[in-house]
């Protein structure tokens, strides 16, 4: 079964690669001169994630992190994704099956 959140469809997350690569030089320098104010942090600049999601919700990082755990356990990523669906279910039920939960 093929998801509607393809993980073939995904490619790693490559900002300055991205940013080098735009056709026009003076909008180059607009985003890397936007995207050093957004992350001053220089971990930032290096993270595995983009900064609109964060690494909690960041579909690119997911994508990354399921084909590793398929690749440790030698199965294949849809399997891989269903067991993560299937533990995140479980976790939801433990925790009393609330969307909102109390803070």
């Amino acid at each position: 079964m093929m998801f509607w959140f393809s993980t073939t469809s995904r490619g790693p997350w490559r900002g300055p690669r991205q940013i080098r690569r735009q056709p026009n030089p003076k909008g180059a320098t607009a985003v890397r001169r936007l995207w050093h104010q957004t992350l001053p942090q220089d971990g930032a600049k290096s993270a595995h994630f983009c900064s609109m999601c964060g690494p909690h919700f960041c579909s690119m990082k997911i994508t990354e992190d399921v084909r590793k755990y398929a690749a440790e356990q030698a199965i294949s990523e849809e399997e891989a994704l269903q067991r993560g669906m299937d533990e995140k279910s479980k976790e939801f039920v433990e925790s009393g099956a609330e969307v909102y939960q109390p803070a």
